[in-house]
Formats: structure tokens, C-alpha cells, sequence
């Protein structure tokens, strides 16, 4: 269970004009998995997993880049937790079942972010945004 989730680093930069079509490859890694303890009260200390990811969005050829690190805080039962931690360890590898959380996860909090900075920094948006269509009516012609 995910129970927290922030930024460590925000960066966005435009590099040259835009000219021409332009490439935006999205990303996202998990970087590390280091074990922690969360406090859940006065008297209560939880061993948690805390994944440390890092987001990129490239804007091809040199026109910009966005780029966000941060972690994110995963409760599990602590024999799984274990498991987790030394899978990780071993080969860097983390079970499907929670990997597909986690990045969902994260890139829902990266793309909104992102769309925001795109804005700021004048880059086109990371992602497509729904746009309206008009279609034309057709023409109608009588019979009588």
C-alpha cells in the first residue's frame, strides 16, 4: 500500500527554438529501494519500502527537457517486505504485481506536474491533450 509519495528534485529547461517536427520521449525508472521506518503515531514505528524513481521528459532535437526525482512510501507486511528489499538488491528487480502500481502511480503525479512546467517554461505539454473537433454538417439536400 502506497503511503506517501514527493518531489526531491524539479527541473525544466528549453533549450532552442522549435523547428520542425518535435520528439517527446517520457520515462520513468525506479532508481532505488531502501528500507525506512514511518512513524504512525507517538508509540508506533512501521517498517516501510521507500522507492526512490526519477521521471524524464525529452523534447528532440534540443529543445527542452523536464526532469523530476522523488520517492514514494510503500507499506507491505514485513516477510514480504524482506523479500522485496532483497529481490531488489540481488538483481534490481521488483514483482509485477506492485511494479505497475508504483509506476502508474508515479506517472500520474509526474504528468500533471510536467504539464505544468511545460506551460511555464513555454515547452508543448509531455502528453496529448484532448482537443475539439468540429465536425462540418453535411449538406442537406431536398427532394419534393
Amino acid at each position: 500500500m502506497i503511503v506517501g509519495f514527493g518531489f526531491t528534485k524539479l527541473s525544466a529547461e528549453k533549450g532552442e527554438s522549435a523547428k520542425g517536427k518535435i520528439d517527446i520521449n517520457n520515462n520513468v525508472s525506479i532508481k532505488d529501494v531502501k528500507e525506512d521506518n514511518f512513524s504512525l503515531g507517538k508509540d508506533n514505528q512501521q517498517n516501510i519500502l521507500r522507492f526512490l524513481f526519477e521521471f524524464t521528459s525529452k523534447y528532440e532535437p534540443n529543445v527542452g527537457s523536464i526532469l523530476f526525482e522523488g520517492e514514494l512510501l510503500y507499506m507491505e507486511e514485513p516477510k514480504k517486505a524482506k523479500e522485496i528489499l532483497a529481490n531488489w538488491k540481488k538483481d534490481k528487480k521488483l514483482p509485477k504485481e506492485i511494479m505497475a502500481g508504483l509506476l502508474n502511480t508515479v506517472l500520474t503525479k509526474c504528468n500533471v506536474q510536467a504539464l505544468i512546467l511545460s506551460q511555464q517554461v513555454n515547452l508543448p505539454p509531455p502528453i496529448p491533450l484532448p482537443k475539439v473537433q468540429m465536425a462540418t454538417a453535411p449538406e442537406k439536400s431536398y427532394i419534393g
